[in-house]
């Protein structure tokens, strides 16, 4: 078995090899059900998810929400744009860590440093000439591995071209939504 920065090489080489044969195999659904709870606070469940259209519980995770005070929250947890860019921290590292172990890459430290623009004349309605969410997003990323420069350019490219969350942002995302009246 081979194990680079953590990641099962092997296991790797067998997923990929598996959705290439089959692509239902990479089909997936993931959910998470948000609450309001109270003020500008919220709690998401996160469980289970569908791959190939059959269910795999697992274990709950909570995430949290408000806003700062500033904002009218209480800042008991992060923001949803918060939320969002450690999302996109957390879809890097993945790509990082698992693009770097497939070439062979030692990571010795990845950290990613995130920041993002909101003008809240957006959010509160005051302009309509201004975007409610993020005008720009920028990540810095601190890497020290055992490679040269031309392998972890490789590396960026092959993570960037890749990442769902980075994909997600870049790109426009067909959001539906339905109101239900209880």
């Amino acid at each position: 078995m081979s194990i680079s920065n953590g990641v099962n090489v092997e296991q790797l080489g067998e997923a990929v090899e598996a959705i290439t044969e089959d692509s239902d195999v990479g089909q997936f659904q993931f959910r998470a059900r948000t609450k309001w709870t109270d003020s500008l606070q919220c709690v998401t469940k996160i469980d289970d998810f569908d791959q190939a259209g059959q269910t795999i519980t697992t274990q709950e995770f909570t995430v949290e929400g408000d806003e700062p005070e500033q904002i009218l929250g209480e800042r008991t947890a992060p923001n949803a744009v918060e939320l969002l860019l450690a999302a996109l921290g957390s879809c890097l590292s993945v790509g990082y860590a698992a693009n770097a172990a497939a070439m062979g890459i030692e990571l010795n430290e990845l950290r990613f440093d995130l920041t993002g623009d909101v003008d809240l004349r957006g959010f509160l309605g005051i302009s309509e000439d201004v975007r409610a969410g993020y005008d720009s997003v920028t990540c810095t990323v601190h890497i020290d591995a055992d490679a040269s420069e031309e392998e972890l350019a490789e590396l960026r490219e092959r993570v960037e071209s890749t990442s769902p969350l980075m994909d997600n942002i870049a790109n426009q995302v067909t959001l539906e939504t339905d109101l239900v009246v209880n």
